[in-house]
């Protein structure tokens, strides 16, 4: 198993930043279902007016006058007896700045950070049943930018690629996330599933906050995500900036991993399409059993510990600890029979080159029957654990029925590795 240590954080961002709010769900909405986030038209009414009797009573945040608010900032909106219908927020250029309300209707979110040291003014309209409208407005200004590094954040997430069914949402950070913090935090990640589909995020430590859905995604699905930290104060620093993008699911596949058998068998759609003889950790560095992602994937990479230097082939990360897929020429003899290696699933080369041309990051890794089992967060280990266990890590109400976690032919997938092919 090479000794490869986990980088502080994942810098594989995506290409661009998303300039609008997409349609997409927060940690506001229960379960972290994918809900849109609502457009706001603009209205042209004046702040302050009040409509006749019937009217919904309303209230706007910041108030009126504040200074130095968080770039950051959302206009929240209270409505009593009626609905919110629009949200217009105009810059010191007196342009509109776009954005959309949160699922919940809580607060209405500007689709990139306001401008530093800079006054905005917020319009609100609401209306009652009978169509009488109530426009409520507030004037802020937003905090001075301040010197000093900010506390930066990775997205692993590259805007126009395909994952696999497994792929979570990561989000990284260089710096340790106080837990008074992180749910101020996970309010500004948002994800979008067409079609949608519910799911959750989950803290593993301090650094990283991770997204799954109940079940695998649906091939097909198209995802959308802001992680909308640019200026968001966290511990008397500011994080560093907004990232985003949009990317799609692929083909549902599964890499199943048998210490019994000694073997490595690849389905598709719940089909058997490959099946290959693979060499696993020797008793004093067994591979760890679980339920595991394909992290990233090299044609070459080197492997350097204080025992070997060595260049492996068609290599695919399954955990931060060293554990991958990759092209072991040197232990052909032993596949199909004996284990041989430092932890990592040792194939043929042309076996290695088959996976590598077959596979993609997101997918799913089931490896069972090894005398260990993955520790939480050694990896993408999202799908290790039981929905219903998973969402009590997420600071988020589970208003879904707690199921098992789904295989690629519809089989209960579990931390225990019950699965059915």
């Amino acid at each position: 198993m090479p000794n490869q240590r986990r980088p502080a954080v994942l810098l594989a961002l995506v290409a661009g930043v998303v300039t609008a709010v997409p349609a997409l769900s927060a940690c506001g909405v229960p379960a972290g279902r994918t809900r849109a986030l609502q457009p706001a038209a603009t209205h042209p009414g004046a702040a302050g007016t009040a409509a006749a009797t019937g009217a919904p009573a309303v209230t706007v945040a910041p108030a009126p006058g504040t200074r130095g608010a968080p770039v950051t900032t959302e206009i929240t909106v209270g409505v009593g007896g009626g609905v919110l219908a629009s949200v217009t927020l105009t810059g010191p250029d007196g342009r509109p700045v776009p954005g959309a309300v949160r699922a919940d209707g809580s607060s209405w979110v500007p689709a990139r950070p306001l401008a530093y040291g800079q006054r905005y003014t917020a319009t609100v309209t609401a209306r009652g049943p009978g169509g009488a409208a109530t426009v409520r407005g507030t004037t802020f200004s937003t905090m001075t930018a301040p010197g000093g590094a900010r506390i930066g954040t990775g997205l692993y997430f590259f805007d126009g690629a395909t994952y696999g069914v497994a792929m979570p949402v990561v989000v990284e950070f260089d710096t340790p996330i106080p837990d008074a913090a992180k749910a101020t935090v996970q309010h500004r990640l948002f994800v979008t599933s067409d079609p949608p589909q519910p799911g959750a995020w989950r803290w593993y430590g301090d650094r990283q906050v991770l997204f799954r859905p109940r079940v695998y995604w649906q091939p097909g699905t198209r995802l959308t995500v802001r992680a909308a930290l640019g200026g968001l104060p966290v511990g008397g620093r500011l994080l560093d900036t907004d990232r985003g993008g949009t990317a799609t699911i692929g083909a549902r596949q599964l890499f199943l991993v048998r210490d019994g058998d000694k073997s490595l068998s690849v389905y598709r759609s719940g089909r058997l399409v490959r099946r290959f003889p693979v060499s696993l950790g020797k008793p004093s560095t067994p591979t760890s059993s679980g339920t595991l992602v394909i992290m990233s994937r090299d044609t070459s990479t080197r492997f350097k510990t204080s025992q070997y230097e060595l260049t492996a082939y068609y290599a695919e990360r399954l955990t931060w600890g060293g554990q991958y897929f990759h092209a072991a020429p040197w232990s052909v003899a032993q596949q199909g029979s004996r284990n041989v290696s430092h932890g990592c699933v040792n194939l043929s080369l042309d076996s290695a080159h088959w996976v590598y041309q077959h596979s993609r990051i997101g997918d799913p890794v089931a490896v069972t029957g090894t005398p260990v089992h993955i520790d939480p967060g050694d990896g993408w280990t999202v799908w290790d654990m039981p929905w219903s266990e998973y969402v009590q890590g997420s600071g988020q109400a589970d208003p879904e029925p707690p199921g098992s976690l789904a295989g690629p032919g519809g089989e209960p997938v579990t931390g225990t590795i019950r699965v059915v092919l």
